[in-house]
């Protein structure tokens, strides 16, 4: 027991006391760095207990900013934290947990430039990032470097949990060999996430942490955890190893992976003063929004036409009748993921002649000034 202090006696005792824990297991949180990726929806969860829970050194990578929409989920933070560093509130909260670890916070975002060294400078890494280029760039440095990580993704009512790379096992790869379709998966302000699914992840990604750190129990290792929020029905799916993919010498480039922002066939994209000059000049333009009755409530682009894509999606609309298919046609949603394939539904089904999406969406139309 001299490896603790006595504060740590007191603070970890419940660990100590653990059958099939105990002073060695806590022993190796303490020796640990932990590098946690996004300090969002899954790493406020991974945070908090890999901090009460005694890891010695978290590293917290993130760039962003406090937005009231992330409160409904991202429990680190509060309304007075708005517009505040995400990785500055965290760790002032994080060391008031717990002053007796080291928090160290990387203001930046993950990328091919901090990549190696960061991943490097840990035991485990902790995916929270809600991008797929993100994934593929921690999967590859962590190959590159031979640091196993969590993995956790959500949406909607839905999440998923693994460990890859971890003790020769499968890679993020050997799941996901390629990025999905373009256009083909929203992000998460766009297809919505249940607040508390993000918890349940979060908690079982710092989970598996403390259990690839300490030795104890059986990681997801060659192992796919799925989860149902509506229904709590979980399915275990296993995983082979693509022996290949252990052979990555290489990060990806820093566009790999990038699907949400890009065009799907080919659909035009305009940015806000493209559609305001288009708005001046031809007074036969259709403007749509394909966002959701509760989103247009809190502010929308005058004149537009109300067309939901979730109505859009399962049958023809009266509304849609209304519009002319040879007429442009330009469609906005939150982000510019809806619109896209608003547009291209409209040009399939109803052969539109000139579909049009809106960059960036409502936020950045707002963002450039009505």
């Amino acid at each position: 027991m001299n490896a603790f202090s006595n504060e740590e006696l007191v603070r970890y005792q419940r660990h100590l006391s653990l059958q099939g824990f105990g002073p060695d297991a806590q022993a190796a949180l303490k020796k640990s760095t932990v590098l946690v990726i996004g300090a969002g929806g899954l790493g406020c969860p991974v945070l908090l207990y890999l901090a009460a829970a005694g890891v010695g050194k978290l590293i917290i990578v993130d760039d962003d900013l406090v937005d009231l929409s992330n409160l409904q989920r991202q429990v680190l933070y509060t309304s007075e934290d708005k517009g505040q560093p995400k990785v500055l509130c965290a760790a002032k909260k994080l060391g008031q947990l717990n002053p007796l670890i080291q928090i160290e916070v990387v203001k930046e975002r993950f990328n091919r430039v901090n990549a190696l060294k960061l991943v490097n400078s840990c035991d485990v890494v902790v995916d929270g990032s809600d991008n797929f280029a993100t994934r593929y760039l921690v999967n590859d440095a962590c190959v590159i470097s031979g640091k196993p990580f969590v993995f956790g993704a959500i949406q909607g009512f839905d999440g998923q949990l693994s460990v890859f790379n971890f003790k020769g096992g499968p890679t993020y790869r050997c799941l996901f060999p390629e990025p999905p379709a373009a256009g083909t998966v929203p992000n998460c302000s766009e297809a919505g996430v249940l607040g508390v699914l993000p918890g349940l992840i979060g908690t079982a990604q710092a989970c598996e942490a403390i259990k690839v750190l300490t030795g104890i129990g059986e990681p997801l290792r060659g192992k796919l955890f799925l989860i149902n929020a509506l229904t709590m029905k979980t399915h275990i799916i296993a995983l082979s190893l693509v022996a290949a993919n252990l052979k990555i010498t290489q990060l990806p480039s820093e566009d790999f992976g990038k699907t949400c922002d890009i065009p799907m066939n080919e659909i035009k994209e305009i940015d806000a003063t493209e559609l305001r000059a288009m708005l001046k000049t031809n007074p036969k333009l259709q403007l749509v929004d394909v966002r959701e009755e509760w989103e247009r409530e809190m502010g929308a682009i005058m004149p537009s036409l109300h067309l939901p894509l979730s109505k859009l999606q399962a049958a023809l609309m009266p509304e849609e009748a209304s519009l002319n298919a040879n007429d442009t046609t330009v469609f906005y949603c939150a982000g510019g993921v809806r619109s896209l394939k608003a547009a291209e539904i409209l040009r399939q089904r109803s052969n539109f002649k000139i579909t049009i999406s809106l960059k960036g969406g409502f936020k950045l139309w707002e963002l450039s000034g009505s």
